[in-house]
């Protein structure tokens, strides 16, 4: 049979937006304060308008282990909502809602199921039980290192089986190393879709046999979290193939955005860039407000005004006065400035002074990469600094050289002021 649910994780519903919601604006501030539970929301409409058969949640529904009233009751109304329509909901806990923290004594939905700390099959159609199962299993308490894929034993081969699980697959560094496990783990485990939580950047790790998928958290959270975030609508034919469509639930969405200063030749130059930018990420936000760090890189004459003490504050000011109190906003977080006054490269290197000296070896080094690795032979063989330069492509470490290049001419231009 064909069926199809909604893929969900990380939810981090009443996500507190630390630093971010004090410095902003007041509609920012609210905006901000509503975001993981109107994107909640969003994904509960989208499994009624879809008429999905059910929503798996893998992971992380709360901020931390002592979940607000609050969120504990939005949580709850949309599983609500989805029972009343005949949708039923499957609900693993995470490392940031184990099942020894805090709960109110609520209800939940006969429709719902919610996984204990040991993994259990439960059907997705209880009259045709035979059809799916979805093996599940959460976290008693938030610090488990164990590799949970192997407690899951043999799994029914006659239905379509799907795993919810939150976890770190491969070692992913950008997260803590809960219930670590391998690609290989899963692909061993007789599971044909592995609905997974804990990484809050969606990736396909796997498209089938089996299918292996992080949706990545539903409402971006922090400067590092930019881009659309969202869901994974599956389908499931009835030969087993597996299609997959992300879906943005996201309500705010972050961004970061360079602009290059080289070309400029007034201070009007530059306003006229930073409001095509922030009007180009309104463009492409698909009608939801934006939060952006803007940075600010290159060398050319507008260094020298964004250089006068209170520039900075004062442009980010005025960005924001002309964008952050429209609806969809656009509030500018930060403007960080690492441009750089112009230079005559070409006279600089070709001078006697340690400057000229500097700027021929980083040629020298470009011309001859080896160079370079020489250069760094004693962090190659240091135990702390190796692991960084070991996996380094040759364009990083250009590019790494580029940013010494930069940073050493800075330093020494300041020194002849």
């Amino acid at each position: 049979m064909t069926f199809r649910f909604i893929h969900a994780a990380d939810l981090h519903l009443d996500s507190p937006f630390t630093g971010i919601r004090a410095a902003a604006p007041e509609n920012v501030a609210t905006a901000l304060y509503s975001a993981t539970f109107d994107s909640y929301r969003n994904i509960i409409d989208l499994c009624i308008t879809e008429r999905v058969d059910a929503l798996l949640v893998a992971g992380d529904i709360y901020d931390g282990a002592d979940r607000s009233l609050r969120a504990q009751r939005a949580f709850i109304d949309g599983l609500r909502r989805l029972d009343a329509a005949g949708i039923r909901s499957f609900v693993c806990h995470g490392n940031h809602d184990p099942l020894d923290g805090w709960e109110a004594r609520l209800s939940y939905p006969d429709g719902c199921h919610r996984f204990g700390p040991e993994f259990a099959a439960v059907p997705i159609f209880p009259d045709e039980p035979e059809s799916a199962l979805v093996y599940g299993i959460s976290y008693p308490t938030r610090d488990v290192y164990d590799n949970l894929v192997s407690r899951l034993g043999p799994v029914d081969e006659s239905a379509f089986t799907i795993g919810l699980l939150h976890a770190n697959v491969g070692g992913n560094t950008d997260h803590a190393l809960y219930a670590p496990c391998t690609l290989d783990d899963l692909a061993q485990s007789g599971i044909d879709y592995w609905a997974l939580g804990h990484v809050h950047t969606r990736q396909v790790l796997r498209e089938r046999a089996p299918t292996v998928v992080y949706p990545g958290n539903p409402q971006g959270r922090h400067p590092n979290e930019t881009g659309a975030r969202g869901v994974y609508l599956v389908e499931v034919d009835d030969a087993g193939n597996i299609r997959l469509d992300f879906r943005p639930t996201d309500t705010v969405r972050w961004e970061r955005v360079s602009i290059d200063i080289t070309a400029m030749d007034t201070e009007q130059d530059l306003l006229n860039e930073i409001d095509d930018a922030m009007q180009n990420l309104l463009d492409a936000a698909e009608g939801r407000s934006v939060v952006v760090r803007m940075t600010l890189t290159g060398r050319g004459e507008v260094n020298r005004f964004l250089r006068q003490s209170g520039t900075a504050d004062d442009l980010l000011a005025g960005v924001n006065d002309q964008w952050a109190e429209r609806l969809p906003f656009v509030w500018c977080e930060r403007i960080e400035d690492e441009s750089a006054a112009a230079i005559d490269r070409d006279a600089m290197r070709s001078g006697e002074d340690f400057m000229a000296e500097v700027l021929r070896t980083a040629d020298q080094i470009r011309e001859e990469p080896a160079a370079l690795h020489a250069g760094l032979a004693d962090l190659y063989q240091h135990r702390r600094f190796r692991q960084h330069l070991a996996d380094l492509t040759e364009e990083e470490m250009t590019a790494l050289l580029n940013e010494a290049e930069a940073l050493a001419v800075n330093l020494l231009a300041e020194d002849d002021r």
